[in-house]
């Protein structure tokens, strides 16, 4: 707090300490998780120590405390402080006023979006109540001579360069060399020696903005048809902007396509913002104006419902610019251009309106209906939900009709390998669904204390995870999840397949030896929960004997003991089938236990099968197979190979006796009969001799 020189004693519950400079008060300083709910992934509380002014902006803060797993060890600590840091200057009281969409973006911090929506949500939230519990400030008593209003009889310049001249449209032009520049003046040189383009000159980004819900400027931009569309489209008093760009940035980005949500732009008027949503965005072909250029991106924006902006007042639009360097490594600077509708738009306001509005404005506005955050994150990921499902839904099918895909082997096995390549690239790389034995901590934790769903709901993909392997777990045992639907799983078994093909020697294992090394990860999942009973941060640390974390979730970017481990791993199956799956997975172990309770079992075998048939064990890729036949369900993956040998006539020693005794009772074909006796029409000769 600036200023500031000492505490007073934190009074009240929840407690709130006062913030003094000598005798004058300049602040207050709590802890968010004394006021709102801000239990992270792990089940435990993320607590944040904000420091929030006499006028209501945070002034600071600082994180003290949590277990959020992908933080622990993953997400340097400096990311999610400098996370933190951009809300220092928010006035809580502004974003009172609005809904979630106008919070900063969350997916800034790749990797840890759960805990970053947890912590923007819960610093606001805290501080929006400690503002209404201290009494702290409010807006400013307007005046009448101050509101203006549109004048519907103005006319806009006929062309674009006239929009541009009397500033109905502004316009952001940056170089390369202009960015470079700003890098280098924030003290970001990794991000400077790493330029989109080897000429400073290069146009980096042309952008073009206007408000086109102004009916002059609206019709001019759009053409009469279109501006038509709009009014129809837009509710009374909701706003719409259009940008246009060219050049080598895009001011869209690509978070819409993940999220919905346009995290490169955002809208400011005085402290609240206004970030835009897929919902009420639309491309356009072209700009009606007459001299208008072509543009490589023209979009039309709505101000989302619960957002407000008055285009009567000034206004900014702020571009946020990233620049990647390394791997995974990103830096971020912002543009702004203040915008300020022309003089000759506005007309003054009736004053009787204007002051009568002003008088009944509350110092504080009341406290919004705001969703839960895991409706925000649930909404979000509609479209990745969606894709989820469908894939449970392609793998459900599988299963009910395996007998019929696996009479056709070859398709079986393409079908397989592309399942493979789906659950590695899209759910793991991309999507980050990874499960994990420290969900299974936190889980066993939250029974214990205290548990809500809202807890596992915040990660939607996760959730439809684990209901999914739990439902299947009656079904299938863990095969269902450990053979088609784990990231690390499918890049162990890519790899072998790619060693296969490479003629890479593949070990043998005998049974005796590989039953007892199956034991391993039962012991390492009991010692996990062993010391999660007492210390579930240290447990979660330990959990890193799963590779998940740097294999999948941070595709490798980390340091280089992780990394060494994590390949070593994976090097395994080159010349083990998934071997970490086999002797090391906790999280395997722990879906084991509980699948002893399956209803079904859907696997066929004959008589022979063990006795003396082996063929079904030594092809088995995790030998889950036993020398006398049965099926180990603790160690199946449930991959269907077997069944496919079940039916298989040319491999199966039952299937091809069955073949081979069909060949030789069949009837031989037509061709091959002999000529049939020629039978006479007479009747017998009575007189013949029986």
């Amino acid at each position: 707090m600036p200023g500031a020189d000492h505490y007073a004693l934190p009074q009240g519950n929840p407690p709130v300490a006062k913030v003094l400079a000598g005798e004058r008060l300049v602040g207050y300083a709590f802890v968010n998780a004394d006021w709102v709910n801000s239990t992270g992934y792990s089940g435990q509380p993320i607590q944040i120590l904000v420091g929030l002014t006499v006028d209501g902006k945070i002034a600071g803060a600082r994180l003290m405390a949590h277990h959020e797993p992908i933080v622990l060890i993953g997400i340097p600590p400096e990311r999610i402080a400098a996370f933190i840091q951009g809300y220092v200057g928010r006035d809580v009281l502004r974003l009172a006023t609005g809904g979630p969409s106008e919070r900063p973006p969350v997916d800034i911090v790749s990797g840890a979006t759960v805990t970053v929506t947890v912590i923007a949500e819960s610093m606001i939230r805290s501080g929006i109540k400690v503002a209404r519990a201290e009494g702290v400030g409010g807006p400013a008593q307007a005046t009448a001579a101050a509101l203006r209003e549109i004048d519907p009889s103005h006319e806009a310049p006929a062309d674009w360069t006239g929009l541009l001249g009397d500033g109905s449209v502004r316009r952001l032009s940056l170089t390369v060399g202009d960015v470079n520049a700003a890098f280098g003046r924030a003290g970001k040189q990794h991000a400077e020696d790493n330029p989109e383009s080897p000429d400073p000159n290069d146009s980096f980004i042309d952008m073009y903005f206007a408000p086109v819900s102004v009916p002059a400027i609206g019709r001019r931009l759009l053409g009469d048809v279109r501006y038509a569309d709009l009014q129809r489209s837009l509710k009374p008093g909701q706003q719409a902007i259009l940008i246009a760009s060219n050049g080598a940035y895009s001011f869209k980005g690509t978070g819409y396509v993940r999220g919905g949500i346009f995290d490169r732009i955002e809208v400011v008027q005085g402290d609240s913002s206004i970030h835009f949503h897929d919902r009420t965005h639309q491309r356009l072909g072209e700009i009606k104006a007459a001299g208008a250029p072509e543009f490589r991106d023209i979009d039309l924006f709505g101000v989302p419902e619960g957002s407000t902006l008055d285009v009567t007042q000034p206004w900014r639009l702020q571009l946020l610019v990233q620049r990647a360097f390394g791997a995974r490594d990103k830096s971020f600077l912002t543009f702004d251009v203040n915008y300020e509708l022309p003089q000759a738009y506005l007309k003054p306001a009736q004053a009787s309106a204007a002051i009568a509005a002003a008088a009944a404005a509350p110092s504080i506005a009341p406290e919004p209906s705001e969703p839960p955050m895991w409706h925000i994150m649930w909404r979000a990921k509609m479209v990745q939900i969606g894709i989820l499902l469908g894939a449970l839904g392609l793998l459900t099918l599988i299963f009910f009709f395996q007998d019929w895909l696996v009479r056709r082997p070859i398709f079986y096995d393409r079908l397989r390998l592309g399942f493979m390549v789906f659950t590695l690239v899209w759910i793991g790389w991309y999507a980050q669904a990874q499960l994990s034995v420290v969900n299974v901590l936190a889980f066993l934790s939250a029974l214990r204390t205290d548990f809500r769903w809202d807890y596992f709901l915040m990660a939607p993909l996760i959730f439809i995870l684990w209901f999914a392997t739990a439902a299947s777990l009656l079904f299938w045992n863990r095969g269902a999840y450990c053979g088609w639907l784990c990231p690390f799983g499918a890049l162990q078994e890519l790899t072998n397949r790619a060693a296969r093909l490479l003629k890479i020697p593949q070990l043998k294992i005998s049974f005796g030896v590989h039953q007892r090394l199956t034991a391993l990860k039962y012991i390492v999942f009991l010692v996990l929960f062993g010391i999660s009973l007492s210390a579930l941060g240290t447990a979660e640390q330990a959990a890193e004997v799963e590779p998940f974390k740097t294999a999948i979730i941070l595709r490798f970017a980390r340091g280089w003991p992780f990394v060494l481990y994590a390949g070593a791993t994976i090097a395994a199956s080159l010349f083990v089938e998934r071997a970490f799956c086999r002797y090391v997975c906790p999280l395997g172990a722990a879906m084991a236990i509980p699948a002893r309770l399956r209803l079904f079992d859907w696997l066929r075998r004959y008589r022979e099968c063990g006795n003396p048939c082996q063929r079904c064990g030594n092809e088995c890729p995790v030998q889950a197979i036993h020398p006398e036949g049965h099926i180990n369900p603790n160690e199946c993956i449930q991959c269907l190979h077997c069944q496919m040998l079940y039916h298989h006539d040319q491999k199966c020693p039952v299937m091809i006796q069955r073949r081979l005794k069909r060949e030789r009772y069949a009837p031989a074909s037509p061709i091959d009969l002999p000529p049939r006796p020629k039978i006479s029409a007479r009747a017998p000769d009575e007189s013949a001799a029986p």
